[in-house]
C-alpha cells in the first residue's frame, strides 16, 4: 500500500533526525515537524477517510504503531539530552565545599504573639488564668448570654459571619469579640471566684482599611467574685498599664456603654511616647484609647451561674494589634497579615 510506505520513509527520517538532535530546542522542533497538529503523521492519518474501506483498519493501526515508536524515542533522546546537559555543567562547574553554608532564616515572633505574651504574664501576676475558647460560636453564646436581645440595637454594631447551618440547629456565628468565653468559663467554675484572661481571634465582616481588618485578636479578662468593686477594675487597670507601657503611666475610665458590662467606660492610658504632653501618635490629645471595660452586667452574671445579689465582678477588652501599633508606630493593621518576613523580622 503507498500509504503504508510513505509511513514507513517518514518514520525512517524521523529516527534519523531524533538521533542528530543535540538540545532541547533541536527536539522541539522535531515534535512540532512529525508528532505536532500540522506535522507528517497528523497529515497522513487525515488522508485515512480517502482510503478503500478494507485498508483503513490495516494503515490506522499502522500509523497509531508508528506514532507509539516515535513518542518512545523521542522520551529516550529528551533523556539521553538532559543527561548529557547535566554532566557537561558538573565538569565546568565548581563547588567549594570549604565555603560556609548559608545561614538559614529561623523567623521571627510576629509583634501581635509578643503582646498576647507580654499580656499573659502580666495579668498571670495578678492572678488570672489564661483560658481559650472556641472560635465558632453560638448566636446564644456570641450575643444572648451577653445581654443582647434578638432585637438589640448594639448587634448592629458588629457585623457578623453566620456560618450555615440546618434550619433545626442552633445558630452559629464566627465569635465577634472574645466576650462569650466569660460565660464558658463563669459555667465553669460557678459558684467559686474566677480569674481569667481570653486571648484568642475575633471576626468582623467589615471593610479592610488601615485601621480595621475581618480578622483580629482579642484579649479578655474577667474578674468574679464577693464584694468586687470599680475600684478593684481600675487597680488591675492600672497595674497592667504600668507593666505594659511603663511606670507612671496615668489610666483614665470615660463613660460608655456595652450590653454585657454596667457601668461601662472606655479606657485611656497617658501617651507613652510623649509622657501626656502631646504628639502624633496620641493626636496631641496626651491619651491613648486602648479599650472598653466595666462591671460585669448582673444578666451577665447570672447567665454565668453566679447570684447577681451575692457576687460582682469586672471585665475588659483590648486589642493587641492596636497595643502593637502604638508602641512601635505602625500605621497600617494590614501589615500584620501581610505574610510579608521584612516586616515581621523588625521586631
Amino acid at each position: 500500500m503507498r500509504m503504508i510506505e510513505e509511513l514507513a520513509t517518514i518514520e525512517q527520517q524521523a529516527q534519523q533526525e531524533l538521533a542528530q538532535a543535540q538540545s532541547l530546542e533541536d527536539l522541539t522542533q522535531w515534535k512540532t515537524t512529525y508528532l505536532g497538529k500540522a506535522g507528517a503523521l497528523t497529515r497522513l492519518s487525515r488522508g485515512l477517510g480517502g482510503l478503500p474501506a478494507e485498508e483503513r483498519p490495516v494503515v490506522g493501526q499502522r500509523v497509531n504503531q508508528a506514532r507509539t515508536t516515535l513518542d518512545t524515542a523521542f522520551q529516550d533522546a529528551e533523556a539521553r539530552i538532559k543527561y548529557a546537559t547535566l554532566q557537561a555543567s558538573l565538569e565546568t562547574d565548581r563547588i567549594d565545599v570549604t565555603l560556609p553554608g548559608r545561614v538559614s532564616d529561623i523567623g521571627r515572633l510576629h509583634p501581635t504573639t509578643q503582646v498576647l505574651r507580654t499580656v499573659s504574664s502580666i495579668f498571670n501576676e495578678m492572678g488570672f488564668q489564661v483560658w481559650e475558647s472556641r472560635e465558632v460560636e453560638t448566636d446564644e453564646y456570641n450575643f444572648g448570654l451577653l445581654n443582647f436581645p434578638p432585637d438589640h440595637p448594639a448587634r448592629d454594631m458588629q457585623d457578623t459571619f453566620y456560618v450555615e447551618t440546618p434550619p433545626e440547629a442552633p445558630k452559629l456565628v464566627l465569635r465577634t469579640h472574645t466576650s462569650p468565653g466569660q460565660i464558658h468559663a463563669m459555667r465553669r467554675y460557678a459558684p467559686e471566684p474566677v480569674r481569667v484572661l481570653l486571648p484568642g481571634k475575633c471576626y468582623r465582616n467589615e471593610q479592610v482599611t488601615a485601621r480595621s481588618e475581618i480578622m483580629f485578636h482579642q484579649f479578655e479578662f474577667l474578674a468574679v467574685g464577693r464584694n468586687i468593686t470599680m475600684g478593684d477594675l481600675k487597680g488591675t487597670l492600672k497595674t497592667f498599664a504600668e507593666h505594659m507601657f511603663g511606670k507612671g503611666t496615668r489610666v483614665r475610665l470615660r463613660a460608655s456603654y456595652f450590653p454585657f458590662t454596667e457601668p461601662s467606660a472606655e479606657m485611656d492610658v497617658s501617651c507613652f511616647l510623649c509622657q501626656g504632653k502631646g504628639c502624633r501618635v496620641c493626636k496631641y490629645a496626651g491619651w491613648l484609647e486602648i479599650g472598653g471595660c466595666g462591671m460585669v452586667h448582673p444578666n451577665v452574671l447570672r447567665n454565668g451561674g453566679y447570684d447577681p445579689d451575692e457576687f460582682s465582678g469586672f471585665a475588659g477588652g483590648f486589642g493587641p494589634e492596636r497595643i502593637a501599633m502604638m508602641r512601635y508606630g505602625i500605621e497600617d493593621i494590614r501589615w500584620f497579615y501581610s505574610g510579608d518576613v521584612r516586616f515581621i523580622n523588625q521586631f
